[in-house]
């Protein structure tokens, strides 16, 4: 499936409000809201609109700790990558996981109740022998720019 204008435009302002009514959207896009919503169905169907969530206040709910986590791996065969990842993907702390070129092989974001619990799961990995050769941590003080949305627009300009 093509993606046109609209579409984008669609996916842009879906992202930012998923709570949007099909008529708000239709406005916004400027298609009359029959053919808004039949758009919207084919792009969720097609896999370009994989869900809708709610974004949480973490702040409202308590004190939580946002730790970023460089991990270097001793080796770099297939197998070593999949048996990090096999682990990793089931601690449900690991907000992100990125495979990135550099000094270092991943770069993790963990989202813990503070840092002994942070301290405890990096200490539980590094027992497990799952390859991880050192880590460095950069605790997060403070987030002045957090966006939910991609800025589809410029990204995908049609």
């Amino acid at each position: 499936m093509k993606l046109d204008r609209i579409d984008i435009r669609i996916l842009h302002e879906l992202q930012k409000n998923g709570r949007i009514t099909n008529v708000e959207l239709a406005e916004l896009v400027h298609l009359s809201p029959s053919p808004c919503l039949m758009r919207v169905k084919r792009l969720q169907s097609e896999g370009y609109i994989e869900g809708y969530s709610a974004q949480i206040n973490l702040g409202k709910l308590g004190q939580a700790l946002t730790v970023f986590t460089e991990i270097t791996l001793k080796n770099h065969r297939q197998v070593d990558f999949a048996r990090f990842l096999s682990v990793v993907e089931k601690i449900d702390q690991v907000i992100e996981c990125h495979l990135v070129s550099g000094g270092y092989d991943y770069l993790m974001k963990f989202v813990t109740a503070g840092i002994g619990e942070y301290q405890t799961i990096m200490e539980r990995l590094t027992d497990m022998d799952i390859g991880i050769d050192k880590y460095f941590s950069f605790v997060v003080l403070k987030s002045p720019i957090v966006k939910t949305h991609m800025p589809l627009p410029s990204l995908f300009p049609i």
